[in-house]
């Protein structure tokens, strides 16, 4: 019972301490909005320093995580960054597109669902420059005979055409433009191969990965998952071809 005794006495003893301190912090920024609220910009304080900074006294200095747990008077303002929680809300239109496009999973560009995506996303994603070549590329998607492979794999005999092809083994066949091309591309059985930047990459990819999503729905493959989280799975897709077409891809080093 003694040691017990001793043990609450010894913890009351560090939360009055701690109290204390929390309580000369206090004071001690009070005392500074007190001498700042009584200086003005042409009639400075004597206990003011050049540039309006107010001096504190030795052994308080500001504790950022006491004063904002004492109260918001003592805190500044502009500093203080709102809290942002991140939420998801369904739309209505583009979830029963979806759910009737489920009833009856078709792969054509005419149904509502896939072709609010082909508008929206998918178009513009593999919408580069070299038009000709970006349309050939749809296709291969579409029909799932497009293959990525890193550059560096290419046997001998290939390296000639490809480079007489793209203008040169760091030219961009989509973009047109220099760039680092770590991978190059193959539609189909043509025996023809395409340098593409890391950004043209991941811009199909993004397009590859939401068509063979929905071909697994399309195939009945995807049967642990409900209707919203189907839906939630193919809005993050979206979300992916979006911000490629935008310019931002994932480079893989």
């Amino acid at each position: 019972m003694v040691r017990e005794a001793n043990v609450k006495q010894a913890a009351a003893e560090k939360q009055l301490k701690e109290a204390q301190g929390k309580i000369d912090v206090l004071q001690a920024e009070v005392a500074a909005l007190k001498t700042l609220l009584s200086t003005s910009p042409t009639s400075p304080s004597k206990d003011s320093q050049p540039g309006g900074k107010i001096p504190f006294k030795k052994g308080h200095a500001r504790n950022k995580s006491t004063s904002s747990a004492m109260g918001a008077s003592s805190l500044d303002l502009s500093v203080v960054q709102p809290i942002v929680k991140k939420s998801k809300e369904i739309d209505p239109t583009l979830y029963n597109e979806f759910k009737a496009w489920r009833e009856d999973p078709l792969m054509a560009r005419t149904c509502p669902f896939l072709e609010r995506i082909y508008q929206e996303d998918i178009c513009p994603c593999l919408a580069f420059p070299k038009r000709e070549l970006a349309d050939a590329v749809l296709e291969a998607v579409e029909n799932n005979t497009l293959s990525i492979e890193p550059a560096g794999l290419q046997p001998a005999r290939f390296v000639k055409a490809s480079a007489v092809e793209c203008g040169g083994s760091k030219k961009c066949a989509l973009s047109g433009q220099t760039k680092n091309c770590k991978h190059r591309i193959k539609l189909g059985d043509s025996s023809n191969y395409y340098y593409i930047s890391p950004c043209c990459r991941y811009r199909i990819t993004s397009v590859c990965n939401f068509f063979t999503y929905i071909r697994y729905i399309h195939q009945g493959l995807v049967k642990q998952q409900d209707v919203e989280q189907m839906f939630w799975e193919i809005m993050q897709l979206r979300k992916e071809m979006s911000r490629a077409k935008l310019g931002f891809f994932k480079d893989d080093l």
